[in-house]
């Protein structure tokens, strides 16, 4: 096609679309701090409305873990209603919730796992954690054996269970592939237990999986099994001690020595593209300021593997260090801007209209749940309409990118005129989910943008 039959095709095209002149609306974008679900600074074992060293900074997820002995007390009664009133909670304070289970630990308790589990015949391994140098001896703990058939079938059970009531809740954000190690990290460190095998491992990756196929799930990177299966299973990552420069080692740290190698070697580095990505801080950043580590380049680290959220542990911020916190919260995730709306200026009763609507996702990674770019039009006397497009925002990886809305104009839309509203939507209720960097913000979620007059 010429250049000038090409122009004639996009001028018929508009004047199809158009019911009077187009109108085209540049909308103002902030710095504003967002709390959208799935982002951002999480809280740790509290909500974002009761963790005072947030000090007014935003958070979009609450991050809980569990040892196995707390979810079922008593074997096949999981405590449903537990986890049901944290799910609560996270909605009341405006957050999403992530939760890991664990098997192992090195606290005050003997049994990490419940003990009806032992007592029916489980095979395990005591460990000596802790000790000091001048001979006190550690606390005893127990692990069970996981290659016992009464350990996998007990547990995977656990995670199915689980699966069958949370799976798909859109106020749980993510899981994490726990169970195995201190902690649920993946590793037996300081203890001379052998890790499980191989094919026990992969088998505990692949149930957590399967359980939660709606739900995005993400593993602890530095777990070679877990990270084979990450593209099979689209599976996200978690690092878990961000920061450390030497803490451990003079010779060693996490920062230049594992997790370049470890993202590396496991072909970890575009997972993001389709799971989280997030990091828990090496101790917490208090640590970071006492040991001279640049904060900046930490933070950057994290934002270059396109993390979504970050964990400190619901720590205090050091002071001097807010303004990197800040700068980190700005990138973190996805961060949707609508750079512009265009429309004609009417509507006529029982045709079609358009809305065509521009945005730009100026944070590091996208969103991972099906929400969708609506338009709602309201004349202010209580009649109005909500049109969404057919394309959700998953998956809109940083840049670009442009949706048309489809607006099929009722016969019953009473003649007068119409002012426009903008949002992101959750596609069941239809009302606004996610907070745009944008000005002009209404108590309701939704963006005021424009006018439009139907006929």
């Amino acid at each position: 096609m010429t250049v000038t039959g090409l122009a004639t095709a996009l001028l018929a095209a508009i004047c199809v679309k158009a019911a009077g002149a187009a109108v085209s609306v540049d909308l103002g974008e902030t710095d504003e701090l967002l709390a959208n679900p799935g982002i951002g600074w999480e809280t740790f074992g509290q909500f974002a409305d009761e963790d005072p060293n947030l000090a007014g900074l935003p958070s979009g997820v609450a991050y809980f873990r569990f040892y196995w002995r707390e979810l079922e007390p008593v074997e096949g009664r999981i405590d449903f209603a537990r986890l049901d009133g944290l799910l609560a909670h996270a909605r009341k304070a405006g957050q999403t919730f992530a939760f890991r289970v664990m098997c192992a630990g090195t606290g005050g308790n003997y049994l990490e796992v419940p003990q009806w589990l032992k007592d029916g015949g489980c095979r395990g391994f005591e460990y000596t954690y802790g000790g000091d140098d001048e001979g006190a001896p550690g606390a005893k703990h127990w692990v069970p054996d996981m290659t016992d058939d009464r350990f996998l079938k007990a547990h995977v059970r656990l995670i199915r269970e689980l699966g069958k009531r949370y799976d798909g809740n859109p106020t749980l954000d993510h899981v994490d592939v726990g169970t195995i190690g201190l902690w649920a990290e993946w590793h037996m460190s300081g203890t001379k237990v052998a890790m499980p095998p191989a094919k026990v491992q992969r088998g505990i990756v692949e149930a957590w999986a399967a359980a939660f196929p709606k739900t995005p799930v993400i593993a602890q990177i530095g777990s070679e099994e877990s990270m084979r299966l990450a593209h099979t299973l689209t599976l996200g990552w978690r690092a878990d001690c961000l920061g450390d420069f030497g803490g451990f080692d003079a010779h060693w740290n996490h920062m230049e020595n594992a997790y370049p190698q470890e993202i590396a070697a496991t072909g970890a580095a575009d997972l993001w593209k389709a799971a989280p990505v997030a990091f828990e801080t090496c101790w917490d950043m208090r640590k970071w300021k006492e040991s001279g580590w640049d904060i900046r380049r930490i933070f950057d680290f994290a934002l270059d593997q396109h993390a979504s959220v970050i964990n400190n542990k619901s720590a205090p911020i050091p002071e001097g260090t807010r303004p990197e916190v800040e700068r980190a919260i700005r990138k973190l995730g996805y961060r949707l801007v609508l750079r512009r709306i265009g429309h004609a200026e009417g509507m006529i009763r029982g045709r079609m209209t358009w809305f065509d609507l521009s945005f730009e996702n100026v944070g590091v990674a996208p969103p991972y749940r099906n929400w969708y770019p609506a338009v709602r039009i309201d004349d202010g006397e209580g009649h109005s309409a909500v049109f969404r497009a057919r394309e959700s925002v998953r998956g809109w990886l940083p840049g670009d990118h442009a949706v048309t809305i489809e607006a099929p104009i009722s016969q019953t839309i009473k003649v007068g005129a119409y002012t426009v509203y903008a949002g992101i939507v959750d596609g069941t209720t239809g009302k606004p989910v996610l907070r745009l960097a944008n000005k002009g913000r209404e108590p309701d979620g939704w963006y005021r943008v424009s006018a439009i007059q139907r006929y």
